[in-house]
């Protein structure tokens, strides 16, 4: 077993017994998001994409107005029926201001790795996945339980269950140290692109997003991500030979030959787009320990951001 990445290599194992875990834990119902309630969800990174894929979600299926922001930029003056914060340690630094300049104005509901924390403290109610807390500094199963807790407070359990059971085939299809897997999953090319753009529609766009980050931090991998429809406005210019174009969930009509077209390859799959997020951690792992960099320990990066002053 390599070194580099060990703590990574068990926590991106464990996710989907990690992900079971999350939908079989109960939560009060005061906390969560109620059907119709004005709702602002916030987080920094990881965090932050995961907003964005709960914001579209629950949009989409007409529970009510929601607002994705990273917490930075939270706009402290507008009115909201509720703030859902997520921070895997709960002592980011962005985070802990925005509750501190709400002062209690707002109810809010924290979804964290550590509830004895300065969100926890600042928080009216508190969902805790300390079971899916990491050691790693890059993020692989916080971030997706997350998720995975978010969109079964939206009623998808069968997606869900479904979502489980693909990433087991995708980790399946994936030898036990990461040193090789099943070509149909990973293959040379994909772990070798000189460059990825990562593109998602709806809540997928969170997603991909998500993953830039993840093979940015992990391998320091050259990655960007869009909109799949926004691709086409000025980015696809970047595809080229020897480049990848990873769609996540159901791609627009003609995007795949347009990629295709320029030479890039065009990656997508039949299976949950969380589930694929899931095989891009294998990729972002493998490829890290290729380079000789170590995604526990990436450069200039801490597990939690905590800012002085």
């Amino acid at each position: 077993m390599s070194e580099l990445g060990r703590f990574m290599e068990a926590e991106l194992r464990s996710q989907p017994e990690i992900w079971q875990r999350v939908l079989e834990t109960s939560t009060a119902a005061s906390a969560l998001p109620q059907d119709g309630e004005r709702i602002a969800v916030i987080g920094c990174g990881t965090s932050w994409f995961g907003a964005q894929v709960f914001a579209s979600l629950r949009e989409g299926l007409g529970k009510g107005e929601t607002d994705a922001f990273t917490a930075s930029e939270f706009p402290i003056g507008r009115r909201y029926d509720r703030i859902l914060a997520i921070s895997r340690s709960g002592t980011t630094s962005e985070v802990a201001a925005a509750l501190d300049a709400l002062a209690g104005s707002t109810p809010v509901t924290s979804l964290l790795g550590v509830a004895d924390s300065p969100i926890g403290a600042a928080s009216t109610h508190v969902v805790e996945l300390d079971f899916a807390d990491e050691r790693s500094v890059v993020q692989t199963r916080f971030g997706t339980s997350a998720i995975m807790a978010m969109r079964s407070w939206l009623g998808q359990h069968a997606e869900l269950e479904a979502s489980i059971a693909d990433a087991r085939a995708v980790l399946d299809g994936i030898d036990e140290d990461f040193t090789s897997a099943d070509e149909t999953l990973i293959d040379e090319g994909l772990l070798a692109a000189e460059q990825y753009s990562f593109l998602g529609m709806g809540w997928t766009w969170g997603l991909a997003n998500e993953a830039a980050l993840k093979l940015r931090e992990s391998a320091q991998a050259w990655t960007e991500s869009y909109s799949s429809m926004e691709y086409r406005h000025g980015p696809i210019a970047i595809a080229a030979p020897g480049r990848v174009s990873w769609q996540f969930g159901p791609a627009p009509e003609g995007l795949a030959a347009q990629v295709e077209a320029t030479g890039a390859r065009f990656e997508q799959a039949d299976r949950d787009p969380l589930a694929d997020l899931v095989r891009l951690h294998a990729v972002a792992l493998m490829r890290a320990r290729r380079l000789g960099v170590d995604p526990d320990n990436p450069r200039s990066l801490t597990r939690s951001v905590v800012l002085e002053g």
